[in-house]
């Protein structure tokens, strides 16, 4: 018979192992749909510090490396909240398994050529390979904070996040997806320093 602290270790095993083949399946179906794995530049630094840069979400962090961490923290709060009795790991996976499911659909043509038109990347050209892989990180990331954290201080970090983002590039996970989705000018206009 085996024991609780043995069944956890073997949902953590699954869980990372499944978080490990999902991830490799992203990186290999990026590299499928015609992605760089780094910069075309032929560079890679560790932080990409110009937003309105052909080499954004080229690189291993940038700016939008922190709509990752929400989206980690974020997802924790969703998960936790509807599947309170799945194990973490479960959760984990499922959580790793939206964001690779976003790192494809993102890196699409269309959702390219959407952020381009209707948002303020309009020097957006994709994620290289290693900025994907990294924005995956960033998101087990901000999974791990949460979870660890006191809720207050998960709400504090998310919105300090998202603050931050707002602050520095007028730009934020909320902002862009409001403006993927339903564009309005006067945040456009905002967001160009208008």
């Amino acid at each position: 018979m085996s024991t609780p602290a043995a069944k956890n270790s073997s949902f953590a095993a699954r869980a990372i192992g499944l978080t490990l083949a999902t991830t490799l399946a992203m990186t290999l179906f990026l590299w499928w749909m015609g992605r760089d794995w780094i910069c075309f530049c032929g560079t890679v630094k560790l932080w990409q510090n110009e937003v309105y840069s052909y080499e954004n979400s080229q690189h291993v962090a940038d700016w939008y490396t922190f709509s990752h961490i929400l989206h980690g923290i974020l997802a924790y709060a969703v998960l936790i909240r509807f599947w309170p009795k799945s194990s973490c790991g479960t959760r984990f996976a499922i959580g790793v398994a939206s964001a690779v499911a976003w790192e494809i659909i993102e890196n699409s043509n269309f959702v390219i050529a959407r952020f381009r038109f209707v948002t303020v990347s309009q020097t957006y050209l994709g994620d290289s390979i290693i900025n994907s892989v990294f924005d995956i990180v960033a998101m087990m990331a901000g999974f791990f904070l949460a979870r660890h954290l006191p809720i207050y201080l998960s709400v504090l970090l998310a919105l300090l996040l998202e603050g931050s983002m707002m602050f520095f590039i007028r730009d934020g996970l909320a902002l862009s997806t409001l403006m993927l989705i339903w564009p309005i000018d006067a945040v456009r206009m905002w967001q160009f320093g208008g």
